[in-house]
């Protein structure tokens, strides 16, 4: 194994654990900004970060190079950041302590989700499939 590999490797582990951290934040600050002990101003922060970090709306679309990525890259974790420290610390505690229950106890959900998924995208591409062929098929039978 080349140089160039172990640290391909190493940066590719680095930045899984990071990923890993930055979706644990996102679910913390998700539970915290829904405490009622959370000052409305966070909750009305937290609420957004973890909305922008969710949706497929971005201020620069991911098709657009470098900077397409660079609002995923900076605005989210720093977004996630600031409303983790407008909490007070014994929610954070809570939330934490919460979060950390949760991932050990719904793991098998996560995969329920993913097949709800899959299934709802079988279903579009099937569809769109059939749709397809029906078109064609008339277009056949509509020139002869």
């Amino acid at each position: 194994m080349s140089d160039f590999d172990v640290q391909l490797k190493k940066w590719f582990a680095k930045f899984k654990t990071k990923a890993r951290e930055l979706k644990r934040q996102t679910y913390l600050l998700y539970l915290a900004y829904r405490s009622p002990d959370t000052p409305w101003y966070a909750k009305l922060f937290g609420a957004l970060v973890v909305a922008y970090a969710f949706s497929p709306v971005d201020l620069m679309p991911d098709f657009i190079p470098i900077l397409g990525y660079l609002d995923d890259l900076i605005l989210v974790p720093v977004g996630i950041a600031l409303g983790l420290k407008m909490i007070p610390e014994e929610v954070l505690v809570e939330a934490q302590i919460q979060a950390e229950s949760e991932f050990l106890e719904s793991k098998p959900q996560n995969w329920v989700v993913g097949g709800i998924i899959i299934a709802i995208w079988v279903i579009v591409l099937a569809l769109v499939v059939f749709w397809t062929v029906r078109w064609i098929a008339g277009l056949r039978g509509g020139g002869a």
